[in-house]
């Protein structure tokens, strides 16, 4: 089928990204599938992770990846029908299943789809917990699992700081790991774990491999706590994310 919205959209994001002379590093390329299904798996950062991470699949196969992301993007006057033209998948907090099950559909059906198990962007910037969808729809598609991590794609749009869209000269790693095959006997506890585990390791090479250096002290927000950033640590930014969602809720109930 045709796609119309897709290629214009990759052609795009190229175009500004070559203008702001970003140095996009992908490493690992050859590890993305030509064809079947599979569940690519990102870290998450940024804001701008799906097209970070959308591009390390297409470079490396010409594979269009299917995100699945927060419905409230599909409602958008602007973002809802780009997504929809890409065939994104909208997921309803509140109800998971149906976006569970269009997912699983598309893998089956030969597509790459896209899963921040995460949930939401980390603001240590460091591997949060992992939810285990990612690993059950691989199973239920009987498709691989593909790793990837992003780095320094939060210098440019992250939560809690102002966009700087323009900002020129970044670079950008995009890792590709090799696939996991699933098994029936795997159980997608100890699948996910495998898979953090293996992230992990990419994400602290990434880091140590980064060409990029804080311009001076008042930009080390961007560097983890471990490496002497000003980044909250992993249980600080938890503590921040649980009362965001505890104010949320309220909000919420007094509707």
């Amino acid at each position: 089928m045709a796609e119309f919205v897709y290629p214009p959209v990759i052609g795009t994001a190229l175009t500004v990204f070559r203008a702001l002379d970003l140095r996009i590093r992908i490493d690992g390329a050859e590890h993305v599938p030509s064809e079947g299904g599979a569940v690519l798996v990102s870290n998450h950062i940024s804001y701008l992770d799906f097209l970070f991470a959308g591009m390390g699949a297409y470079r490396g196969g010409k594979r269009k990846t299917r995100f699945m992301a927060k419905d409230d993007v599909f409602r958008h006057r602007i973002s809802g029908p780009l997504m929809r033209g890409m065939k994104h998948i909208p997921v309803d907090r509140t109800d998971g299943q149906p976006a569970y099950e269009a997912a699983v559909k598309a893998l089956k059906q030969g597509e790459v789809v896209g899963v921040f198990p995460e949930a939401t962007i980390s603001r240590s910037f460091m591997l949060k917990k992992f939810k285990t969808g990612a690993a059950r729809m691989a199973a239920d598609a009987e498709a691989p699992l593909l790793p990837v991590v992003l780095w320094g794609t939060q210098q440019l749009w992250t939560k809690g700081r102002p966009k700087t869209l323009t900002k020129r000269h970044i670079p950008v790693t995009i890792m590709i790991g090799e696939p996991i095959e699933l098994t029936p006997q795997d159980k997608p506890v100890m699948v996910t774990r495998r898979l953090r585990s293996a992230m992990s390791e990419m994400l602290d090479r990434a880091q140590r491999e980064y060409p990029g250096e804080p311009a001076g002290p008042d930009d080390t927000w961007w560097l983890p706590a471990h490496l002497g950033g000003a980044a909250p640590t992993l249980e600080v930014a938890e503590a921040e994310d649980e009362a965001e969602a505890a104010a949320k809720a309220e909000r919420r109930a007094q509707r």
